[in-house]
């Protein structure tokens, strides 16, 4: 028997109290239903070792544990967030951030991003999955989307 988390049992934990409250917040982002069977499911796809009962991931999502670190990368890494997002709330500049920071972004540019951020979870997940889609479409046609 493998230990998958941290728990916290018995205890009031605030920690995991709010990691449970920011993973639901990234599952429901992703377009993931919250559901312990269900994440357990696709998580064990991605994790090299031994996987995580629906339980444990029931205390996640309960705020009585929180996954270990090895854990944590694979969830923070298929959500799209950081580990640190997920354990403290901190979002540190994202390595995309610096991508912009010779460019200019007009008007145009902010009034999607405000509109994308007006989308249900859902939507967002399709709107990444129609950029990912032109974004290969347009390297296997030899189209360089930084200038066209």
């Amino acid at each position: 028997m493998s230990i998958s988390c941290i728990n916290f049992a018995g205890m009031n934990n605030p920690l995991a109290k709010d990691f449970s409250i920011r993973f639901k917040t990234a599952l429901r982002e992703a377009g993931m239903r919250v559901s312990a069977s269900s994440i357990a499911h696709e998580f064990n796809l991605r994790y090299w070792g031994s996987g995580v009962s629906s339980h444990a991931v029931r205390n996640w999502l309960m705020g009585v544990s929180i996954p270990k670190q090895d854990k944590l990368m694979v969830l923070a890494q298929w959500l799209q967030v950081t580990p640190e997002a997920l354990l403290f709330g901190a979002q540190p500049p994202c390595p995309a951030d610096e991508q912009f920071s010779g460019k200019s972004v007009n008007l145009v540019d902010k009034q999607l991003i405000a509109q994308y951020f007006k989308l249900a979870p859902q939507h967002r997940v399709a709107v990444r999955l129609m950029v990912d889609a032109l974004l290969a479409l347009g390297a296997q046609q030899g189209i360089n989307s930084t200038t066209a």
